[in-house]
């Protein structure tokens, strides 16, 4: 090789060796490129095909969820409208009640109307018999009678002033026979009619009953078997909540009592009734307990279900352990709300746990929060179902953002999917 300047030429000599060498370092600088190369269109090709797949699953559980929340607002329709059948069912039953009240007064008063009527009627016929037979006996004592100091003309004055006080007293009571017979048929046309409307209102009772049973058993059936599915007793459970709300709101919903003396009458139609009063008492009791059993869920944005609740090998330290909740992963900071009523328990940091929130339900029931960003309550703070207690984050033992969700019955812990999947087809 070459080398040549102005004022001098130089030259270099490469060996065999050396040209041998050189080519085997180009080569191997060319190959290195083409396989470096090919990494990174395989790696970008991965990449691209991994975030297409995480949009469509994202896509998925969007779909997912806006068909559940539509479900959910149906259901939320048919109850608010069966309620308000609920409302106008009872009010016509208490209307029908009324006139049912006011038409068996109106009955004895005219029954007791037609028996004073009756007796009236009896006496005056009495009395009308008895003057009949005193005039006789006195027109038999002045034909007999020679020794009275009265000439005849005053006997005869005296017997056609009392035939004319008779005829009129006669007179006067078939009037008053007359009108008594009047009012009688009266009264009784009256009771016909009444008769028939009682009858007519009867009829309304029974298709008005008819259509709030049925509404009730589609309202309470789902309801039954929600609790049963998570299960819970459901006649437990209802005397626990009437024992918790025996003092306010007046308590359950009292039994109709049409005696004076407050005892439970029992024809037909008022059984029907109380029974189903009954029914929307434990149709309200239901409602509280709804709201104080944890079915909602605690996280409303998009997530994924990462771990589920059982034996599993942990994530960290590789064992094989008993996982007591469930895990949904999403975005950092997504809101987690409460899934029932209670009493914040415990709202701080916790080993393993990290940022932790404990709330205390009813019925023995104990619901974890884990692995929070942020806290957004304090201990002894009630809380409502669906409040934000907190954020979505990765403290603690923890491999990713997400929330570790735990359910716990008489501080057992048992599986959430059971009252997650138990309210899914009511709420």
């Amino acid at each position: 090789m070459f080398l040549r300047s102005d004022t001098e030429t130089r030259f270099i000599r490469l060996t065999s060796e050396t040209q041998i060498v050189a080519l085997a370092g180009s080569a191997a600088l060319v190959g290195w490129s083409i396989i470096a190369t090919a990494l990174l269109l395989m790696d970008s090709l991965g990449a691209g095909s991994l975030r297409d797949q995480a949009q469509r699953e994202q896509a998925s559980y969007e779909q997912r969820l806006n068909d559940m929340a539509a479900e959910r607002d149906n259901r939320a329709e048919e109850a608010r409208q069966a309620q308000m059948r609920f409302t106008l069912a009872l009010e016509e039953v208490s209307k029908m009640q009324s006139e049912l009240l006011a038409s068996e007064d109106r009955r004895k008063e005219l029954e007791t109307g037609i028996d004073v009527i009756q007796s009236t009627l009896r006496r005056t016929m009495n009395e009308r018999d008895g003057a009949l037979e005193k005039s006789e006996e006195m027109k038999l004592a002045l034909a007999e009678s020679t020794g009275s100091t009265k000439t005849e003309a005053g006997h005869v004055e005296d017997m056609e002033q009392t035939v004319t006080f008779l005829a009129d007293a006669l007179n006067l009571t078939a009037t008053e026979r007359d009108l008594i017979a009047t009012d009688a048929a009266q009264a009784y046309e009256m009771v016909a009619a009444m008769d028939y409307e009682h009858q007519l209102a009867q009829d309304r009772n029974d298709r008005i009953f008819e259509q709030l049973e049925d509404a009730l058993t589609i309202s309470v059936e789902p309801l039954d078997d929600m609790f049963r599915n998570a299960g819970l007793n459901t006649d437990t459970l209802i005397d626990q909540v009437r024992k918790g709300y025996s003092g306010q709101g007046g308590g359950p919903l009292t039994p109709i009592a049409l005696s004076t003396r407050g005892e439970t009458p029992s024809d037909p139609e008022s059984l029907r009734a109380n029974a189903i009063l009954k029914d929307l008492d434990k149709l309200n009791l239901y409602r509280m307990a709804v709201e104080k059993t944890p079915f909602a869920m605690p996280v409303k944005t998009s997530f994924r279900y990462t771990s589920g609740y059982g034996m599993r090998r942990h994530p960290i330290s590789g064992k094989y352990k008993m996982h007591d909740g469930i895990d949904m992963a999403g975005a950092h900071g997504s809101p987690i709300l409460a899934t029932a009523d209670g009493v914040v328990k415990k709202a701080g940091w916790s080993s393993g746990y990290g940022r932790l929130v404990i709330i205390q339900h009813e019925f023995g029931i104990e619901t974890r929060y884990a692995h929070l960003a942020n806290i957004r309550v304090e201990v002894g703070q009630r809380v409502s179902r669906g409040h934000r207690i907190g954020d979505m984050g990765n403290s603690g033992r923890s491999t990713g953002t997400h929330l570790h969700y735990e359910v716990r019955v008489g501080g057992k812990s048992v599986n959430p999917m059971t009252y997650i999947k138990a309210a899914r087809d009511v709420f």
